[in-house]
């Protein structure tokens, strides 16, 4: 066992645990007052859900850090397949929670299909596109149909609405595509189309409701009472924060002023209670999965490795940054969690999940970096012997 550790990537080790670990310390912080006062549970209630999950999602990381990554490519079909199934459903048995058919409610716990969909894509896309390398180069034959079956996943979802997350896994969706080695011109024609569908959909999904959450981030403070009032408490614990924070418990705005302080805003509340520093802890530790995972795609020998590794880490740094844009009015308020630190066990999960994929390629990266070093090693002391042979003779 100690030697199997040995093998994994320590940074998408160390990580995700100190996030998750920090993140479930603020979910607690954020709640304890929130919960009885909100939903009238007890102020450990988010707190032992969290944990709940949590000790399922370090099973689903170490397992998936452990399993085969090329194991999940002979699953892309199945994945499409239960992404469809899980979207389809909720039109029939979906729970409306915020005016988003988005929910599944299980009794034991809520599940929103399109965490799933998220990594379930990212493998499909990365095998598929993976299989068609030798005609990449052709639109119709190897670009075409995959995108279709994406463009349908994403209506799918857009018609719960869950805007935020048919953003979330359009981007990524458009990473692994760009990526997979498709002639410039097909870019070029895939980007002006999805501009095209953007400006026709945005005038037909406009609503008054949609038009205030652009109001709310870009203007706040001409409805401080209302649109924008979120927004400014977000500001407000922000600034009070300042360098070092209040101290952690010791805020103010997660007692009724911030909206879902233990998740969406999250990020407001360690600002307010650690300050800049808390805040830069945490984007740095997820930048370093960011950043580690991008080097992983790109020093795998195999292409669906390759594509996976970029959808996950593209996952990570998109979620993250929506998220953070949105509780600092740099994008509309979408309800986007932030990876590993918000409350939830549908993103918690998939997350623990994603990143034990991850691990496990950053594994065979590292064992074909030692493959490749001790053959060069033994090459090159063959070639001494063989230089001593010559001499003397």
């Amino acid at each position: 066992m100690v030697k199997k550790l040995k093998t994994f990537d320590f940074t998408l080790l160390f990580a995700p645990l100190a996030l998750v670990a920090f993140g479930t310390v603020m979910i607690y912080s954020a709640s304890m007052v929130y919960a009885p006062i909100r939903y009238g549970v007890s102020s450990d209630f988010f707190l032992i859900k969290q944990l709940q999950w949590l000790t399922i999602g370090l099973l689903l990381m170490f397992g998936a850090s452990i399993i085969p990554y090329r194991h999940w490519q002979r699953l892309a079909k199945l994945s499409v397949l239960l992404m469809v199934v899980l979207l389809a459903g909720l039109f029939v048995f979906g729970e409306n929670v915020n005016n988003a058919t988005s929910w599944y409610d299980l009794k034991f716990m809520k599940f929103q299909p399109a965490e799933f969909v998220k990594i379930g894509l990212i493998i499909y896309l990365a095998a598929v596109y993976a299989k068609k390398q030798k005609y990449i180069g052709n639109f119709n034959r190897a670009v075409l149909p995959p995108l279709i079956l994406t463009s349908f996943i994403l209506g799918l979802i857009v018609l719960q609405p869950d805007i935020g997350s048919a953003a979330v896994i359009g981007f990524i969706a458009s990473f692994i595509i760009i990526s997979s080695g498709i002639h410039w011109r097909h870019i070029l024609l895939l980007v002006g189309v999805t501009l095209g569908i953007l400006v026709i959909g945005g005038t037909q999904m406009v609503t008054p409701e949609r038009l205030e959450r652009f109001s709310g981030a870009y203007q706040p403070f001409q409805a401080p009472d209302a649109e924008g009032y979120h927004l400014i408490q977000s500001y407000v614990a922000i600034g009070t924060g300042g360098i070092f924070g209040e101290g952690i418990g010791q805020g103010v705005q997660k007692l009724g002023y911030l909206p879902e302080p233990h998740t969406d805003f999250i990020m407001a509340v360690i600002a307010e209670e650690l300050g800049f520093i808390g805040v830069a802890v945490t984007i740095g530790l997820l930048g370093l999965i960011v950043l580690r995972g991008l080097y992983i795609s790109w020093k795998c020998r195999d292409a669906f490795g390759a594509l996976l590794a970029l959808g996950i880490s593209v996952m990570v740094a998109v979620q993250a940054f929506i998220n953070l844009g949105s509780m600092s009015g740099l994008l509309p308020i979408t309800g986007v969690t932030l990876p590993f630190v918000s409350y939830g066990g549908s993103s918690l999960l998939i997350m623990m999940f994603s990143v034990g994929i991850l691990n496990n390629i950053a594994r065979k990266v590292k064992a074909n970096e030692q493959e490749s070093y001790e053959t060069t090693k033994l090459t090159k002391e063959e070639m001494m012997k063989q230089g001593v042979r010559s001499w003397q003779n």
